[in-house]
């Protein structure tokens, strides 16, 4: 009697989901990209399956998918080498909506002789004069057409592509319509004649920062708006790994240093004492965390047979919390700062993650985790005292115990 063939096993599926944050979230994620590449051996964020990006998280996922590695992105935009044609010059994000100014400048004599009448005929109110004027604000302080022009070019260089069609792996950019408030999964079926450049300028258009672009005679706004990662979209392609990363989380200012939380910048007992800055910072930070922790728990339920794993900052990171949103003076540092405190969860959570990374033919290297490395190549790693390089093996060899007692 015949024996039946044996299948060989199916490579796994892997996809990746990154949500937004500004300059500052698109420099974590880089950081934090970098950190887990190094240290998961078979790892590479070129060669996964499936990405889905919103607002910042869809630029580094648009680049992902076109070929550009952590690295080589770290160096474009972070250390401002290679290429012209690579380079992401910071100033790009910050170019006034000159055409934004004019056009509402333009509306400025209508609406005032329209305010001026009402009230002539006694029907102005202070509410009704500030709604008018309202109208004459801009719809977003910077152009973000400099960005998409820079993308275009960057996309369309040799090897490369702009359109989702052209891609080898499948790839979602999340925006949101301004009109309906629905979600609009470019990439997707129906959704992918759209320039991947526009794409992901649309997605990180925040409203009041940048104006809304228009695709197909419609606006669409920052894909955050509606969820914070999006990942749905990948789970529905049957994955078996989720790699989901977010660079904002709210911040625990309840710990002093020492106590176990890492501050980075010193202790900082009362976020009121920071102005409105730190209290919106930290609004904006609690209101979509929330949404991710729900989010997340939902997709364990309705996915139970795929792995999901979060990355983000540790909440008593002052160092992420106080770098501002646009803090593009300190990006070297905070790329710095994102790769080592990933090295740092990855020690942390090593006897949960090897295992899980393990189902999926991905090895944690803990020798590594434990050497002395760095992002940067000016960066000089500190040498690692002959006593706590001792400790540190004492550390793995525990814990490589412990997981072994744990499996018999």
């Amino acid at each position: 009697m015949a024996r039946p063939r044996r299948r060989p096993p199916r490579r796994p599926r892997i996809g990746l989901a990154l949500a937004g944050g500004g300059p500052i979230g698109a420099i974590y994620e880089i950081g934090a990209l970098c950190a887990l590449e190094d240290s998961v051996e078979g790892l590479s964020f070129t060669g996964v399956d499936h990405f889905v990006g919103v607002s910042a998280g869809a630029f580094i996922a648009a680049a992902l998918a076109n070929g550009l590695t952590p690295r080589a992105m770290c160096e474009a935009f972070i250390e401002n080498v290679g290429g012209d044609e690579s380079v992401i010059d910071p100033g790009l994000f910050t170019q006034p909506a000159w055409n934004e100014y004019v056009r509402r400048m333009a509306m400025a004599p209508m609406v005032t002789a329209s305010a001026a009448w009402q009230w002539m005929l006694g029907r102005g109110s202070l509410a009704g004069w500030m709604s008018d004027v309202g109208r004459l604000l801009p719809n977003g302080f910077f152009d973000n057409a400099p960005l998409e022009r820079h993308l275009r070019q960057l996309f369309s260089a040799p090897g490369r592509s702009n359109d989702f069609r052209d891609l080898g792996q499948r790839l979602v950019v999340v925006a949101t319509d301004l009109d309906t408030g629905d979600a609009a999964p470019f990439g997707q079926p129906g959704w992918d004649e759209v320039p991947i450049s526009q794409a992901v300028v649309a997605s990180a258009a925040l409203p009041g920062l940048y104006p809304p672009v228009e695709i197909g005679g419609r606006h669409y706004v920052d894909g955050a708006l509606k969820k914070t990662v999006h990942a749905s979209v990948l789970l529905e392609r049957g994955l078996d790994l989720l790699i989901c990363l977010n660079p904002l989380v709210p911040f625990d200012a309840s710990h002093e240093p020492g106590q176990g939380r890492r501050t980075g910048t010193g202790a900082i007992p009362r976020l009121e004492q920071g102005g409105l800055p730190a209290l919106l910072s930290q609004t904006f930070r609690s209101l979509i965390h929330s949404r991710l922790e729900l989010g997340m728990k939902g997709y364990e339920r309705s996915h139970p047979d795929c792995d999901i794993l979060l990355f983000e900052p540790d909440h008593g990171d002052a160092e992420m919390f106080h770098a501002g949103t646009f803090s593009y003076s300190m990006r070297r540092r905070l790329a710095s700062h994102a790769f080592q405190q990933t090295r740092q969860m990855l020690r942390e959570r090593a006897a949960e993650l090897a295992p899980t990374l393990a189902r999926h033919g991905l090895r944690l290297n803990e020798d590594r985790l434990h050497e002395p490395r760095q992002l940067l190549a000016s960066d000089t790693p500190p040498p690692a005292p002959r006593g706590k390089a001792l400790v540190a093996r004492t550390h793995r060899t525990l814990d490589r115990l412990e997981r072994w007692v744990s499996r018999r």
